[in-house]
C-alpha cells in the first residue's frame, strides 16, 4: 500500500479528481458536498493497473483550511499538485507547493485538470516550472478530464511509475501514529486515523500517548476498510483503542512505542534558506498532524532555537515547517538538528551554539552527538533517533573516547590530590570523586579505576594498602621498638599521645595492618594475635583469665578484648564457668 496527498488551490478538481479515480467520495462532511468546496482532510483508495493500492489524503485547497491541508500532507511521502487547464497557477497552488517544499516532499505529480475545458500546455509549463524549482525536483505531468474520464488510464499509469520510486518503509522502525482524525464507534469506543510511515502496528499491541506518556492498548485495527490483525507501513490506518475516552485524543497528538520518542518542547533547527533573522518572534509549526505555536530565537544565519507551547514527540532528522498565521503563508522549512539543546545562559553562549550547529546536517550521528554530549545514556539517545552501536562504558553510559580518556587522567591527578589533603585517609571516596569530576552517576567513577589505582571498601587510592604517612610510620616503628620485648602490653594513651598517635593516626595504622586494635586506645602490633595462641596453647587446658594475663605478661587492660578477640576468630572458646580452651593454635 502507498500513500499520496493531494495539493493545489482551491476549487481545481483535487477532490473530483479523488473521486474519478476511486469511485470513493472523499468528502465527509455534508457541509461540503454541499458547497461543492473540501474543508477537511478526506481518504480514498484504489488499485492500480500493477495490483498496487494507492491511498489518496484529499487535503482542502481554501486558504482559511491551510493548517488542515498540513496535517493531511505532514506524514505523507508524495503528493499530486493539481492545477486546473482553465485557471492556472493560483496563489494556493504556491502556498501548497511551498509547505511541500518545506517538508522536503520529493516524490510527486503534476495532474492538470480540466482539461477539457482549456488546453492544458500552458498549466503544465508554468506549473512544472514552479515545481522543478523545489524538493520536488522535475516531475511528471499529466492532463485529464474528471468529467470525460481523458487521461484517467494515463494518469493510473503515471500513479504506478511514482509508486515504483517511493523508498521501502523501514518496518523495525518505532511507531509515530500522527493522529488526523479522532472520532467514537459506538460499541468500539474510540477510534483514531492517521499515516502509519514506518514501523508496524499489531491488535494488542501497547502503545503510549504522546501527551501524557499514558499507555494504552489496541483493541483493533483497520486498513482499506476492512479488520487486520496486522498493519505495515506505508498505510492509511485506524486504530480502535481500548478504554481511551475520545476527549483525550485530537488531531496533531500521537500514538508512539514506548519508550523511543523523547517529547520536548525546545529544540534546535536549521531553517532552509539562510532566514533565520528574518522570521517573526513567534510562529506555528506543523509537523506531521501537529500544529504547535513556537516562539522563535535566532542562533545564526540559518539556525533558530524554537520554544513550544507543548511537548512533541520529535527526532533529530525530522523536517517540518514553520507558517505565519497571521501572514497566512509558509515562513520556511525546517529540520530539525537538536531535540535536547543545552541552556543558552551565558553571554555569547547563542553565537557559539550556532558555531556547533553549523557543522550538523540533521542526520543522526552517534560519534557526534557524544562528542558534543561527553556522556549519554543509551536510552536517551535512542529517543533522539541516535542509533547506538558502540558499548557502554558503565551500566547504561555511553562516553566519547577522548572525554573517556581525559577523565582518567583527572581521576588519577584528583585521587593524588586527595591523599595530599587528606593523608591519614585510606583513599579518596567514590562519591568525592563522582562531584569533582562533574560525573552524573558513580558508576562512571568506578569504571575510571585502572592500574596503579585501586577501589576498595568504596575509595579509590593509588597507594598500596599498607602505605603509611612518614610521620605514622615513624610512630608505629617507635612501638614496634619499644615493645619488642614485651609483645602483648599496650602502650598508654598519654604514650600514644606522645608518639603522634592520635585517633586517626592509629585508624590508619589499623587499615595499613601495622597494628592491631583491641579496644579505642588499645593497641598491639599485628602478629600479637597469633603468638597469644601460640602462648595460650602451651597452658593446662581450660585455663583462666588470670593465667592467660601471667602466661602472656600483660595487664587486664590488654587481657581481656585480646580474650574476647580471639573467642571472635574461633581461635579460643569460653566455657560457662567462664574459663576458656584454645581451639586451633595457629601453626
Amino acid at each position: 500500500m502507498h500513500v499520496v496527498a493531494t495539493a493545489g488551490h482551491v476549487d481545481h478538481g483535487k477532490s473530483t479528481l479523488v473521486r474519478a479515480l476511486t469511485g470513493m467520495e472523499p468528502d465527509r462532511w455534508a457541509e461540503e458536498r454541499r458547497r461543492g468546496m473540501t474543508i477537511d482532510l478526506g481518504f480514498a483508495w484504489t488499485t492500480l493497473p500493477s495490483g498496487d493500492t494507492v491511498a489518496f489524503v484529499d487535503v482542502p485547497g481554501h486558504e482559511r483550511f491551510v493548517p488542515n491541508m498540513l496535517a493531511g500532507i505532514g506524514p505523507v511521502p508524495a503528493a499530486l499538485v493539481v492545477v486546473a487547464a482553465d485557471e492556472g497557477w493560483m496563489p494556493q497552488s504556491a502556498e501548497h507547493l511551498a509547505a511541500l517544499d518545506a517538508l522536503g516532499v520529493s516524490y510527486g505529480l503534476l495532474v492538470v485538470t480540466r482539461a477539457d475545458l482549456a488546453d492544458p500546455a500552458a498549466a503544465i509549463a508554468t506549473a512544472g516550472a514552479e515545481i522543478a524549482a523545489t524538493s520536488l525536483g522535475e516531475v511528471e505531468a499529466v492532463a485529464v478530464s474528471a468529467r470525460t474520464g481523458d487521461g484517467l488510464p494515463a494518469l493510473r499509469a503515471a500513479l504506478d511509475r511514482l509508486v515504483a520510486r517511493l523508498p521501502a518503509p523501514v518496518l523495525d522502525a518505532p511507531v509515530r501514529l500522527w493522529v488526523d482524525r479522532s472520532f467514537t464507534v459506538r460499541g468500539s469506543g474510540t477510534v483514531v486515523t492517521g499515516t502509519l510511515g514506518g514501523g508496524r502496528l499489531r491488535v494488542g499491541d501497547q502503545l503510549a500517548l504522546a501527551d501524557t506518556g499514558e499507555l494504552v492498548r489496541v483493541r483493533g485495527l483497520h486498513r482499506l476498510g476492512a479488520a487486520r490483525e496486522q498493519v505495515e507501513a506505508v498505510a492509511r490506518v485506524a486504530v480502535n483503542l481500548r478504554g481511551v475516552p475520545r476527549d483525550r485524543l485530537a488531531r496533531g497528538d500521537a500514538l508512539l512505542t514506548p519508550g523511543r520518542f523523547h517529547r520536548t518542547d525546545l529544540v534546535d533547527v536549521r531553517v532552509a534558506g539562510d532566514r533565520a533573522a528574518d522570521l517573526p518572534a513567534t510562529l506555528t509549526l506543523h509537523v506531521g498532524a501537529a500544529a504547535v505555536p513556537a516562539r522563535v530565537r535566532p542562533l545564526g544565519v540559518d539556525t533558530v532555537r524554537l520554544r513550544l507551547a507543548r511537548p512533541l514527540p520529535l527526532l533529530i532528522g525530522d523536517r517540518a515547517l514553520l507558517r505565519d498565521p497571521g501572514r497566512h503563508h509558509v515562513a520556511g522549512g525546517v529540520t530539525v538538528l537538536d531535540v535536547d539543546p543545552p541552556p543558552l545562559t551565558r553571554r555569547g553562549a547563542a553565537a557559539a551554539r550556532a558555531t556547533v550547529l553549523a557543522d550538523l546536517d540533521g542526520r543522526p550521528d552517534l560519534a557526534g552527538e557524544l562528542r558534543r554530549r561527553s556522556l549519554a545514556r543509551v536510552g536517551e539517545l535512542t529517543r533522539m533517533g541516535v542509533g547506538v552501536t558502540a558499548g557502554p562504558v558503565a551500566g547504561d553510559w555511553l562516553a566519547d573516547p577522548g572525554h573517556w580518556r581525559r577523565l582518567g587522567i583527572r581521576l588519577v591527578e584528583e585521587v593524588t590530590r586527595y591523599a595530599r589533603e587528606h593523608p591519614l585517609e585510606p583513599g579518596a571516596p567514590v562519591e568525592v570523586l563522582r562531584h569533582r569530576l562533574d560525573l552524573p552517576d558513580r558508576a562512571l567513577v568506578a569504571a575510571l579505576v585502572r592500574p596503579p589505582l585501586t577501589l576498595h571498601a568504596g575509595r579509590v587510592t593509588s597507594a598500596p594498602a599498607d602505605t603509611l604517612p612518614e610521620p605514622v610510620a615513624r610512630a608505629v616503628r617507635r612501638v614496634r621498638a619499644e615493645y619488642a620485648d614485651h609483645p602483648f602490653r599496650a602502650p598508654e594513651a598519654d604514650r600514644l599521645a606522645a608518639l603522634g598517635l592520635g585517633p586517626r593516626e592509629i585508624g590508619a595504622a589499623v587499615r595499613a595492618g601495622a597494628l592491631l586494635r583491641l579496644a579505642d586506645t588499645v593497641v598491639l602490633l599485628p602478629g600479637a594475635a597469633d603468638d597469644a595462641v601460640r602462648v595460650l596453647a602451651a597452658l593446662p587446658q581450660p585455663f583462666t583469665l588470670s593465667a592467660a594475663r601471667q602466661a602472656l605478661d600483660t595487664t587486664r587492660r590488654v587481657a581481656v578484648p585480646l580474650l574476647e578477640l580471639l573467642d571472635r576468630r574461633g581461635a579460643t572458646r569460653r566455657l560457662p564457668d567462664d574459663a576458656r580452651e584454645v581451639v586451633a593454635p595457629p601453626a
